[in-house]
């Protein structure tokens, strides 16, 4: 049995990794029932095509395809995308509430246990397993499992009780204010500001003063941000607190009244925050996932991206250890591959952290930074950064599709079972041949593609390219034992 310990996005995501893998994990959240707070308002990047390979993204409210964006936001600065040859970076606006929503449901379709009002509060850790103390409805009692995972968020217990250090930086600049409200009719979703014109939903408006910000991403629930840099008390937040952030800001009023549709209803302020990777992201037995492991800004909405992807790459690795035929050192590629792509996160979020700052210096920083954007290279090197595609894996083949997420071809069902796959492009029997020595943890599918430029491709059942050759096989024996073991008949004989 596996333990997670934390029942958010991150956490859910790994239990239906696991139970896709043939695993049974065990999920303990302390929280009595979901949380209806509002969080994250939507995913971008290569996990909605992740979730779209799962069969996820549907069920989310994406449609049939996930939805390559025309243009996107960098440090409160437009970026235009419609330039971009292959778009990477696809969105899904959707709350976090109804995320954790469908993966619970997807998790207890999947047979994982969830226990709600169970919190960890210690563990130990021996060559055989974690002893893991739970605190529950009935008191303190102890379990026994092969692994226990951390996705209990920022301030994550298991990380403390791990001893792993969580270094970084911590500002106190910047407040944040946002609430869910009313507004003035809007024509075309365009809100008329004094003084600015018409403000498009979803356009950040930068001046000297702040940052402001309308959005609808749920029918009849309009939602505005303001960003300050002078720091607030520390009473409740209000409307009328919002509303005099606003004029601050624009140097005008905008009549924001009470949300009239349904809650859950967002009216937050936060001061300052943390940019921090923790210092491993094992010890021993015990992991850590998502924000557990990292913690940045949310400029550009990387968050989901980043964790939702670590429990995809953990996931199959753990159940293959489980099952028994996990190549060694397979367990230690978890920080390896996904320590880069937290550190590349912190790199942007920081960058765009620093173009959203006050002071005429900021302000002409981003008008030549915005006319470097307009560059078709420069929109494509920012779209591959912010979606994550430009996150390479290692891996000992010499081809520019291996290390990469799988291209948008072939049936997007394919990896819905998230299984290793060896892409049959061409037909050859020596392939087949050798892909037969491991039948019984890869899957061989024939496929005809005019775009694929190689003549297989064996992919990892988080969508990244293992290996592809073109014209030759040379090296697809080693990269199967280097990811999935020994072969069958091979382990046969051993056992």
């Amino acid at each position: 049995m596996i333990a997670i310990a934390g029942g958010g996005p991150n956490g859910l995501m790994l239990a239906c990794e696991l139970a896709l893998a043939g695993l049974r994990p065990v999920v303990l959240e302390k929280l009595a029932e979901r949380s209806q707070e509002p969080k994250a308002n939507g995913m971008v990047g290569q996990v909605v095509r992740l979730l779209h390979h799962r069969g996820l993204h549907e069920r989310l409210g994406g449609g049939e395809t996930p939805f390559r964006t025309p243009g996107y936001m960098f440090g409160m600065l437009p970026l235009d995308l419609s330039a971009v040859p292959d778009n990477p970076l696809t969105i899904l606006p959707v709350p976090q509430h109804r995320i954790e929503q469908v993966l619970e449901e997807r998790a207890l379709e999947l047979g994982v246990e969830i226990r709600r009002g169970h919190e960890v509060t210690g563990f130990t850790q021996d060559d055989s397993g974690v002893h893991v103390r739970v605190l529950g409805p009935r008191g303190v009692h102890e379990l026994s499992v092969e692994f226990l995972v951390g996705a209990d968020g920022g301030r994550s217990t298991v990380r403390k009780l791990a001893g792993i250090g969580f270094p970084g930086v911590s500002t106190e600049k910047g407040v944040v204010r946002v609430a869910h409200v009313s507004l003035p009719e809007r024509v075309d979703g365009n809100l008329e500001v004094p003084g600015h014109g018409p403000i498009p939903p979803g356009s950040h408006v930068r001046t000297e003063h702040g940052v402001f910000m309308h959005i609808e991403l749920e029918q009849g629930k309009p939602l505005v941000m303001t960003v300050e840099w002078d720091p607030a008390d520390d009473l409740p937040m209000t409307l009328d607190e919002l509303r005099q952030s606003i004029h601050r800001v624009l140097g005008a009023d905008v009549p924001v009244g009470p949300p009239r549709a349904h809650g859950p209803h967002m009216l937050r302020r936060t001061s300052g925050g943390n940019t921090r990777i923790a210092e491993k992201y094992r010890r021993g037995r015990v992991f850590l996932i998502g924000d557990a492991a990292h913690v940045h800004s949310a400029m550009g909405g990387p968050g989901l991206n980043l964790g939702l992807q670590d429990a995809a790459n953990l996931g199959w690795k753990l159940a293959g250890h489980v099952h028994g035929w996990a190549p060694p050192g397979l367990l230690d590629t978890y920080e390896a591959e996904r320590r880069p792509a937290a550190e590349r996160v912190v790199v942007h979020t920081q960058a765009q952290t620093a173009l959203t700052g006050p002071g005429p210096e900021v302000t002409a920083l981003r008008t030549f930074f915005a006319e470097l954007m307009a560059g078709a290279d420069v929109a494509t090197h920012i779209a591959e950064t912010m979606a994550g595609a430009d996150i390479r894996y290692p891996t000992g083949a010499n081809h520019p599709l291996a290390g990469r997420f799988l291209p948008d071809w072939g049936p997007v069902s394919l990896l819905s079972q998230a299984r290793p796959l060896l892409l049959d492009l061409t037909r050859k029997p020596a392939l087949r041949d050798i892909a037969a020595e491991w039948a019984d943890r890869v899957d061989v599918v024939e496929l005809e593609s005019t775009y694929a430029h190689a003549d297989a491709l064996l992919v990892r059942p988080d969508g990244y390219v293992a290996w592809a050759g073109d014209g030759v096989l040379s090296g697809l024996r080693e990269e199967l034992a280097a990811w999935f073991g020994s072969p069958r008949i091979l382990a046969a004989v051993t056992n």
